[in-house]
């Protein structure tokens, strides 16, 4: 049974940081493309975040610069670090997994920018 279990959401203000944790179980993550998605109220949830299965990264533009994705092998686990938060980044942030036309899901993390 393959789980992803997101953790670290929470309130934060702006100008701060947080740090997503993905640990997954039941495949080997690092196999696999993992995304950060997120999504606001009213909005189309949207890729933040991808570190392909060869360990590339890429970003949406409106986080380059302030959010790194990263992985432990090891711990079989993924992360979001987030800087330089903004109110426009509040939202669910959710984990992915995708390879060969088979991806699954966390259950999400809230993310809450606000003073």
């Amino acid at each position: 049974q393959v789980q992803l279990v997101e953790s670290g959401g929470g309130l934060v203000q702006p100008g701060g940081s947080l740090r997503l944790s993905c640990a997954a179980s039941g495949i080997i993550s690092s196999l696999y493309d993992m995304g950060w998605y997120r999504q606001a109220p009213v909005k189309e949830r949207e890729l933040v975040a991808i570190m392909s299965h060869f360990g590339i990264a890429d970003y949406v533009d409106s986080v380059k610069g302030r959010f790194t994705i990263s992985r432990d092998i090891a711990k079989n686990t993924v992360y979001l670090q987030m800087n330089s938060l903004k109110p426009d980044d509040t939202a669910v942030y959710y984990c992915k997994a995708d390879r060969d036309s088979r991806d699954y899901w966390g259950q999400g993390t809230q993310v809450t920018v606000s003073s």
